[in-house]
């Protein structure tokens, strides 16, 4: 009895610890986006006039600040609401350097991700584009058309705070298009900043309502994270518990989402085996990071099984399987869990929406719900999340050893 008094208040601490670890985050962003607003409105309507002069945006960065430029490319090039523009966008991370030199043009946008003390390299590479007449983002950094210095000295809480920046920039960017060229009907992006209307207005007016309604964007995003950290952080504290006992007996994490997810999925990986210094690795594959292997699958067998293949290939006993989506009902996702729940492996999905499917089925031990229907505010969410399951399974660790 005596230990399990002790489990019980052990696990109230753990989710306390958690609901206080993902309020701690919505002070930061709302200061940074109250400054930041108006600057940023501008910044959108310079990159709207790049794209339509056929500019692109060019992302990079190293480590996990390379899933950011995997991020903001997907975003742009595959726009999340219906019968948005694709715009062109490349992820360089992997040879930036000499891959930019090579195909930079000065209409280009430029955007060097970091973390937050900074990469020499990155702005570097930077300060050569700008030289060449493109528009440039340092997240973070002290020059570029747009650079921002840290807001936090914790790497998850940086990273998250230029996660909703860079959707902010996506958003942003589709309105200035629409106001320029529909002039008196905004279209799709009525919903976004309803504002606009059906009447074209001048555009210093258009970045004074932008600015207003990023800061609005960004308050929605803080109820959703405090109505997360209210309903959800002892789920989340169960999940942790769960997670670290499947570890401490030798398994491995198995994440897998796609398109936005598949980013996050492959972030989440590489904070486990390279983590904050001083903290200890962790095991986990990202099935997201195997292009060969799921262009291979797609192209011989199909889409669906691009993450069963390789669950079936790659699980082991004491492994966890974490699906990441914003609906919940992707079959490429369901399949691998079901695959996960006949092997006994651990199940965990972060879900949106109502958790879809794959909720309604049970097939992740472990559903943590965003109950939003926007998919960058769910997305930046989740990352709070598994940011802070991180961070905890770091806690426990060392309590372990």
């Amino acid at each position: 009895m005596p230990e399990v008094r002790r489990k019980m208040a052990t696990d109230c601490q753990l989710a306390t610890q958690i609901e206080q670890r993902l309020l701690a985050r919505n002070q930061v962003l709302e200061s940074f986006f109250a400054r930041e607003a108006n600057r940023l409105a501008v910044a959108c309507r310079e990159m709207s006039d790049r794209f339509l002069r056929g500019g692109r945006l060019l992302a990079f960065g190293q480590g996990p600040y390379a899933t950011d430029a995997q991020h903001v490319s997907v975003e742009f090039v595959h726009p999340v609401i219906v019968g948005k523009r694709a715009l062109p966008a490349l992820d360089l991370s992997i040879l930036f350097r000499p891959w930019l030199e090579a195909i930079v043009r000065s209409d280009d946008i430029v955007m060097g991700f970091g973390p937050p003390e900074g990469d020499p390299e990155v702005w570097a590479t930077l300060d050569a584009a700008r030289a060449g007449g493109a528009m440039t983002f340092a997240f973070p950094g002290l020059e570029g058309s747009y650079s921002i210095p840290p807001a936090n000295a914790d790497p998850f809480i940086q990273q998250e705070l230029v996660e909703v920046l860079y959707h902010t920039l996506w958003e942003t960017v589709h309105v200035f298009f629409e106001h320029r060229e529909l002039g008196h009907d905004v279209g799709a992006a009525e919903f976004l900043y309803p504002f606009l209307g059906r009447e074209k207005q001048p555009t210093g007016d258009v970045i004074a309502e932008v600015a207003s309604s990023i800061q609005m964007k960004v308050a929605d995003d803080a109820k959703l994270r405090a109505q997360v950290a209210a309903e959800e952080a002892e789920q989340i504290g169960n999940a942790v518990s769960a997670i670290s006992e499947r570890i401490r007996r030798g398994g491995k994490l198995i994440i897998f989402g796609n398109g936005g997810s598949a980013t996050d999925a492959n972030d989440w990986a590489i904070d486990c085996v390279s983590p904050p210094s001083g903290w200890k690795p962790i095991p986990a594959v990202s099935l997201a990071l195997e292009p060969a292997n799921i262009t291979a699958i797609a192209n011989d067998v199909g889409t669906e099984v691009i993450f069963l293949r390789q669950m079936i290939a790659q699980a082991q006993p004491e492994d966890v399987a974490i699906a990441i989506s914003t609906s919940g009902g992707s079959r490429n996702l369901i399949m691998p869990l079901e695959e996960a729940r006949k092997r006994n492996l651990l199940t965990v999905a972060l879900l949106g929406y109502d958790g879809g499917e794959i909720n309604r089925r049970e097939l992740a031990e472990f559903p943590l719900i965003v109950r939003s229907d926007y998919i960058p505010r769910i997305q930046e969410i989740q990352a709070s999340i598994y940011h802070v399951i991180r961070e905890a399974l770091e806690v426990l660790g060392r309590g372990d050893s």
